[in-house]
C-alpha cells in the first residue's frame, strides 16, 4: 500500500474558479433536521440552485432511494436532463460542502481523487451523521476514483479556502476547535492541510459570525476570488455583535502576504441586515456564494444590501453571470449555497509535445 501523502504525489485541491466537470449536492428529506417546519418552503430555492448550475455544467445529485430521485426529477423539469445525474447515496442533511469529498487533481499522469476526512456535524451538534460520514468514499467508489482515507483528522469542506496556488484560508474558532481534533496542536493540523491540498501557506482568521453553528467557517466569511485576490464581508453597524471580530479580520487580512511575499487585494462584501427567526440569529452572509463554471449563485434577503453584493461580485467576475437567488428560506437551516455544493474539478488536460 502506498503511503505516500497526496501533496507528495502531486495532487492540489484546485481554486472553486477553475474549471469543474460537475456540481454535487445533497438533495435534503422532510425528517431531517436542517429545515424544522420549513421543509416544502425551502425545496423553490433548491430547484433555483439547480437551474442555475445547470446553466452551464453537471449536476450530480445524492438521494436516498428510487422514490426520491422520482420525486426530485419532477421537479427539475427544467434542467437540462442530460445535466442531471443521480446517485443512490443516502445522507442524513444536505450540507455536501462539508460531508462530501474535498476533491484533489494531478497533472503529471492526470487524475481525479477524494479525499475523505472525517465528519462529525461540526463537533457533535446534530445526530444522527454516520449516512453523512460515509458519503465521500461511496462518491469516490461512484465516479471510480482515488480515495485517500483521514480517519483521524476531522475537516469540512466549508472551513476552507484555496487559490489553487499553495494557499488556503482557515479559522481558528473552527479548525482549532477542541471539538473536532483536540488530539492536534495547530502545527499538526497544518501539517495535514499541507499533506493532503498541496497547499504550502496557511492563512488564519479569527471568530465567526453570530448564528454560526459551525465555529466560525471560513465560507461565510472569506472567499477567494483570483490568486491574490479575496471578498471579506463587513458590517458598518459598531452595535452589531458581528462588527468587531469581522473589523478584526479585515485588519488581519490588510496585513498577510502572500508565499512569494505578494500582498493580498481585498474586496469588501456588505453584511445582510440581521435575521431572526424564533429569537434565534441566523447567519445570512452574502459570501457564502458558489462559483459555478459560467456563474455566481449568490445568496439574497429580500434587502437594500442584496444589490451592493450583487455589484461586489460582479466587479470580482466580471466574465460570470451574478445570479442572486433568495435565501431567507433556506438561511433557516444556518447555510447557503456554499454550504450546498461540493464542486468536482476537471481532470487536467496532459500538456502535448510540439
Amino acid at each position: 500500500m502506498n503511503s505516500s501523502t497526496p501533496s507528495e504525489l502531486g495532487y492540489r485541491m484546485p481554486a472553486e474558479w477553475e474549471r469543474h466537470d460537475a456540481t454535487w449536492i445533497s438533495w435534503p428529506h422532510p425528517e431531517g433536521n436542517s429545515f424544522p417546519g420549513s421543509y416544502d418552503r425551502v425545496i423553490p430555492t433548491f430547484v433555483q440552485m439547480a437551474e442555475a448550475i445547470t446553466d452551464s455544467e453537471t449536476l450530480r445529485i445524492n438521494v436516498k432511494n428510487a422514490a426520491q430521485e422520482k420525486l426530485v426529477r419532477s421537479l427539475l423539469h427544467n434542467c437540462p436532463p442530460e445535466r442531471v445525474e443521480f446517485f443512490a447515496i443516502p445522507t442524513d442533511e444536505p450540507w455536501c460542502r462539508d460531508h462530501g469529498p474535498v476533491f484533489v487533481t494531478r497533472e503529471a499522469a492526470p487524475q481525479l481523487a477524494a479525499l475523505d476526512f472525517q465528519f462529525n456535524a461540526w463537533g457533535y451538534k446534530l445526530a444522527p451523521f454516520d449516512e453523512d460520514n460515509a458519503v465521500p468514499p461511496a462518491i469516490a467508489k461512484a465516479l471510480g476514483i482515488p480515495v485517500f482515507p483521514h480517519p483521524h483528522f476531522v475537516l469540512e469542506g466549508g472551513s476552507i479556502d484555496v487559490n489553487g496556488q499553495g494557499t488556503v484560508l482557515t479559522t481558528e474558532s473552527c479548525l482549532l476547535n477542541a471539538n473536532r481534533n483536540p488530539h492536534l496542536d495547530r502545527a499538526a493540523i497544518e501539517a495535514k492541510l499541507r499533506d493532503t491540498l498541496g497547499i504550502r501557506q496557511i492563512l488564519w482568521l479569527g471568530d465567526g459570525i453570530e448564528g454560526d453553528d459551525t465555529d466560525g467557517h471560513i465560507d461565510d466569511l472569506t472567499r477567494f476570488v483570483s490568486p491574490s485576490t479575496v471578498v471579506t464581508v463587513v458590517e458598518e453597524d459598531e452595535h452589531d455583535p458581528n462588527f468587531e471580530p469581522l473589523r478584526r479580520n479585515l485588519d488581519l487580512l490588510h496585513t498577510m502576504r502572500l508565499h512569494g511575499g505578494e500582498p493580498l487585494h481585498v474586496l469588501t462584501l456588505p453584511m445582510p441586515r440581521r435575521i431572526e427567526r424564533d429569537g434565534q440569529r441566523l447567519p445570512a452572509s452574502y459570501a457564502n456564494f458558489y462559483i459555478a463554471n459560467e456563474a455566481v449563485l449568490l445568496p439574497v434577503f429580500g434587502e437594500s444590501n442584496d444589490a451592493w453584493a450583487v455589484s461586489a461580485l460582479h466587479e470580482a467576475f466580471p466574465t460570470r453571470r451574478i445570479a442572486p437567488i433568495d435565501c431567507r428560506e433556506l438561511i433557516w437551516g444556518l447555510g447557503a449555497f456554499h454550504c450546498l455544493t461540493q464542486q468536482q474539478p476537471a481532470v487536467p488536460v496532459p500538456a502535448t509535445k510540439s
